[in-house]
């Protein structure tokens, strides 16, 4: 299996983002990673396009703060989001809805 750098991950959004499930949606999601491959990332929903950048948003509508392993292992389906916000592992700020819709506007490889 290939390994992925966090920052391939998130560019990745831009590629599996599928605008006919995010119809209507206009969202800033920032991502606030620790550890090692950490760092700030936007992700913006925007007229059924989706735009990466690293960064930190001036006011995002949802904010994610996790390791960078963490998230890797969520978005790479090794790992169970809803579990690791239960656990802790992932945080959740601002609007929670969207947070619970966020898979639903992207292709799962």
């Amino acid at each position: 299996m290939t390994d992925y750098t966090m920052a391939e991950l998130v560019k990745n959004h831009e590629k599996a983002f599928k605008p006919e499930a995010a119809d209507g949606v206009d969202a800033v999601i920032q991502y606030k990673l620790t550890g090692d491959e950490g760092g700030d990332w936007i992700i913006t929903i925007h007229e059924g396009e989706c735009t990466t950048a690293e960064g930190v948003a001036e006011n995002p509508n949802m904010t994610m703060a996790a390791d960078a392993q963490d998230l890797k292992d969520v978005l790479l389906g090794k790992a169970n989001g809803m579990q690791y916000f239960m656990q802790g592992k992932l945080k959740l700020s601002g609007d929670l809805n969207l947070a619970m819709k966020l898979t639903s506007f992207f292709k799962m490889s």
